[in-house]
């Protein structure tokens, strides 16, 4: 089961050849799954080749191979981690019996509307980013975006087989759906609001893959403890392409603000117009930056109580992030969480039914690991002898869903009027003369070695590579 089958029309490692029926309808829907790429998937791209890895195995020790590829030819497919047979389920009320091979009637409508939320996200992502191709700061930068789009691609095919083969004729109608919704559109959305977000930089790009993608570890990890076993599959093997786009992110970052470091100790300065002068983006911007994007992401965990959360734990549908590793009774009951109100003016904590609290536990999970990615950052600047260090705002600040929603809150967590948010808006989020900035340092810079003024080249290439290594070659 770990080798995948490229011969096929569909490669997978599935068997998908001893089901003709889920195989004529994956095959009636690739179609329109190449049609959707060409439309708005990365813009000018279809006669690239790309230095991209492709999933041979689903064996850690050796699942990919590199090579050049176009990009409309990437073989997209459908690889599941290997079954055990004896798996049981670990949390819940159905907590010691065996894990689900096929979709319980009593959770069908719960399980879909996971999988398609989970499915939507895929696509929508690659929407948000078709058009950075054509400002890339470099080759090694533009193959990584490539290489994050053509996976989210494959993450998509992931959740399809799951609906097509799980799910019958809703499943069929719900896969078709996800490819007439459009990021951002008006009239048909994406489902979640970070995803209908514009990505108009390269900042923007690195931010997203740092915060909105790890967002992505934590509910594929979730979902990697689920008592249906082809979905636990699905997404652990998801899991190990998503670490490429948090190392995109995260070491994108860093590079930006090696570079801006360095242009502050060249003219002994922290004067933020003098930086940005200097063709780089001053730590102001990128603070704001940071601010946005985390609590774009925080939101998408959903309300901070939530009866959905309870039932999906309960029926054993979306365990917790490393389920496994935690050492109370796994069902929770009687258990409680606290989490945050404003009440006369102030936070405050109160406890809830942890159940009914398993969003939040999970976003602060979350934030845990996006604040030590943060401290990696402030070692830079704490390398480079710069006094500034860079911040994750209060959980509180800029939200849109649950308790905290609409709250005027300062990024240290001080509840503010509408007077001060109005006055201090342009100091905590990015502002629209933030985004021309930015947008005017976007020039493309494809030469093999060579990086925009505004971003510092990596350490070192993709898979033992140069770091001038020919990635892209352009048709």
């Amino acid at each position: 089961m770990s080798t995948i089958n490229y011969s096929e029309k569909i490669p997978n490692n599935v068997n998908l050849g001893e089901d003709r029926t889920l195989q004529r309808a994956l095959e009636g829907w690739q179609p329109n799954f190449i049609n959707w790429w060409d439309d708005v998937g990365p813009e000018g791209s279809t006669n690239h080749d790309v230095y991209l890895r492709t999933a041979v195995s689903v064996d850690p020790q050796g699942w990919a191979q590199f090579g050049h590829v176009k990009m409309r030819d990437y073989r997209w497919g459908i690889f599941l981690n290997p079954g055990d047979a004896n798996r049981e389920i670990h949390f819940g009320d159905h907590k010691g019996e065996k894990a689900w091979q096929d979709v319980p009637g009593e959770h069908r409508a719960n399980l879909r509307r996971i999988i398609v939320t989970q499915g939507d996200t895929e696509p929508a992502s690659v929407e948000q980013q078709r058009h950075l191709g054509l400002t890339a700061p470099s080759m090694y930068d533009l193959r990584n975006l490539f290489q994050i789009n053509v996976e989210e691609g494959r993450h998509l095919w992931a959740m399809v087989y799951l609906l097509q083969k799980h799910f019958g004729r809703d499943g069929r109608e719900e896969a078709d759906a996800l490819l007439q919704r459009t990021s951002g559109d008006e009239n048909n959305p994406r489902i979640l609001g970070a995803f209908n977000e514009r990505t108009p930089d390269w900042l923007a790009f690195f931010m997203f893959t740092y915060f909105t993608d790890r967002d992505g570890k934590f509910q594929l990890s979730a979902l990697a403890e689920s008592a249906f076993d082809p979905l636990a599959r699905t997404t652990k093997f998801m899991l190990t392409e998503e670490a490429h786009h948090m190392f995109v992110g995260e070491s994108g970052v860093s590079r930006v603000i090696a570079r801006t470091a360095q242009v502050m100790n060249e003219l002994k300065t922290d004067d933020a117009q003098k930086i940005r002068a200097a063709g780089c983006i001053d730590l102001g911007t990128i603070q704001r930056y940071l601010n946005f994007h985390y609590s774009v992401t925080i939101d998408l965990f959903g309300a901070d109580q939530s009866s959905n959360a309870a039932i999906f734990y309960s029926s054993g549908l979306k365990g917790r992030y490393e389920e496994g590793k935690r050492t109370d009774d796994h069902i929770l009951k009687g258990q409680t969480y606290k989490v945050l109100e404003v009440k006369d003016g102030q936070l405050v904590e109160k406890d809830v039914p942890m159940l009914n609290a398993l969003n939040e536990v999970l976003r602060d999970d979350f934030i845990k690991d996006s604040v030590a990615g943060v401290g990696r950052w402030n070692k830079v600047l704490e390398k480079a002898g710069i006094p500034t260090r860079l911040v994750v705002p209060h959980k509180a600040f800029n939200r849109q869903i649950g308790a905290l929603a609409g709250i005027k809150m300062s990024p240290e967590g001080r509840v503010v009027n509408e007077v001060e948010w109005a006055a201090k808006r342009d100091e905590w989020l990015p502002s629209s003369e933030d985004f021309a900035f930015v947008a005017s340092l976007m020039g493309r810079v494809v030469e093999p070695g060579k990086f925009a003024g505004w971003i510092s080249p990596p350490v070192m290439g993709i898979n033992r590579q140069p770091v001038d290594f020919e990635y892209v070659r352009f048709g």
